[in-house]
Formats: structure tokens, sequence, C-alpha cells
């Protein structure tokens, strides 16, 4: 059996190859034990207050976090004019049974996370004036979401990839649209999960990944026959820790 590390003692984020399959890593925790978060904090009243005025809290260090920092590749990727600001909508749609988070499948044959599922969002353009007017004007793009229909109530912290992002995360209540209009380049499909589901610790997996460079830990949601991983579950898991009690 192989031995499995303490988050702190794992070694730095290793690249996963081309063709990776993640739901394949075998688990290794699953978070059930961990504070919950309140039916009450998840209603739009809630949400707003808690960005408002938030509770000391720190996000969670994942590995991929962990080695960009350690290594300081945002830093020598900024002084080399390489580094990429992005920014992402987690879009909460206000359903009459509640919240749920609008998330995207990205296309196969994309250069960056193919195939993954992501939120609506990209690099800033020299044009926008803020992060929330780049996660706007990407999901306006990517989804055909329209920007009339978004509060913005907040984000969370930066959330640095080893492929040299730096992505702000934009949280906003939405009010549903009939049809989203896909960017048939870059999305393959879009669907929405209750957020009840995802900011339920007991859905959220450890998985860590063994290879002859090293090992790698991440989080994993599944739901239904989708795959959450990755940043996108790492974005979550912020969100997880900012509302929890």
């Amino acid at each position: 059996m192989p031995k499995y590390l303490k988050p702190e003692e794992l070694p730095m984020n290793i690249a996963v190859p081309l063709g990776f399959d993640a739901q394949a890593v075998p688990i290794h925790a699953v978070c059930a034990n961990q504070a919950q978060v309140s039916q009450a904090a998840l209603k739009p009243i809630q949400l707003k207050q808690r960005f408002l005025n938030p509770p000391i809290w720190e996000p969670e260090i994942t590995d991929e976090n962990r080695h960009v920092i350690a290594t300081d590749i945002i830093a020598r990727r900024q002084a080399a004019g390489k580094v990429t600001r992005a920014a992402v909508l987690i879009p909460l749609l206000m359903k009459s049974d509640g919240l749920s988070v609008l998330l995207t499948q990205r296309t196969d044959h994309l250069h960056d996370h193919a195939g993954q599922i992501s939120f609506p969002g990209g690099r800033m353009d020299p044009e926008d004036a803020s992060p929330y007017e780049t996660a706007l004007r990407e999901s306006e793009e990517e989804i055909g979401l329209d920007r009339s229909s978004v509060e913005i109530i907040g984000h969370l912290p930066q959330y640095l990839t080893v492929s040299g992002y730096s992505v702000t995360p934009v949280v906003g209540l939405v009010k549903p649209q009939a049809e989203y209009v896909l960017d048939a380049f870059e999305v393959a499909d879009v669907f929405e999960v209750p957020l009840h589901f995802l900011m339920d610790p007991a859905n959220h997996q450890v998985r860590v990944w063994e290879s002859g460079q090293g090992s790698r830990r991440f989080y994993s949601m599944p739901y239904e026959n989708r795959f959450i991983w990755g940043a996108t579950a790492g974005m979550l898991r912020n969100l997880y820790h900012l509302l929890k009690v």
C-alpha cells in the first residue's frame, strides 16, 4: 500500500501528463467530518452579507498553489511579462428550490484544461477595467450569459495555476435564462449543480496521484455523470471555507 503523506508533507505539484484521467486516481479521503455550511448561509441575502462582512478566514492552499508559491512561478513569469491575469464567474442561479451553480464542460481540443469542467471565464483583456468586467465579458462570450441578469456580490482570493494564470473567482447571483448560446470552440456543454451539494464537505474527495516524479493531491466533487476536480474544485473549496460555520 502506498504511503500517503500529510498535506504539508507532500512533494510539490507534479504536472499531469496529456490525457490524464483524474477520475481513475484513488480516493485518499473524504471530508465528511469537517464543519458544515448551514442552509441559511446558502440563501442570497445571507451570501451578500457574508461577502460584505466576511469573517476572519484563510483560503486553502492546494498542491497547485503551494507549488506556484514555493517555486515563485508567478513572480518569475511576471518579471518576464508572461503572467496571465484571468477571472472566472461563479454563477449562482436563483432557482425556486434554492441556488445552483452553473458550470461548463470545456471542449476536448483546447490547449489548457481540455475537456475539464470549469466556470465561464478567461484571461483579462487590456480594455477590461477589472476582473469583474472580465468575468462578465467572458461569460457573455462563452455561454451567452446576459450580464444584466448578473448581480456581482464579491470575489474569492486569487487562485494561482502552474500554467501561469492568476485567476480571480468572481461570485454573482444570476437570473436563469431560458437557453444559453455556447461558443462551440471552447464550450461543449453547460449544466447546473445544486449549491448545497457543492458546499457539503461529505461530497469533497481528496485524491492523491502517485507518479515516478512524486505525488499530487487534489480535490474532486463528482456529481451524477460529471467529474468536477482541479482548479474548479479548489475554488469551490474556498467558497466552502468562507461560508462554513
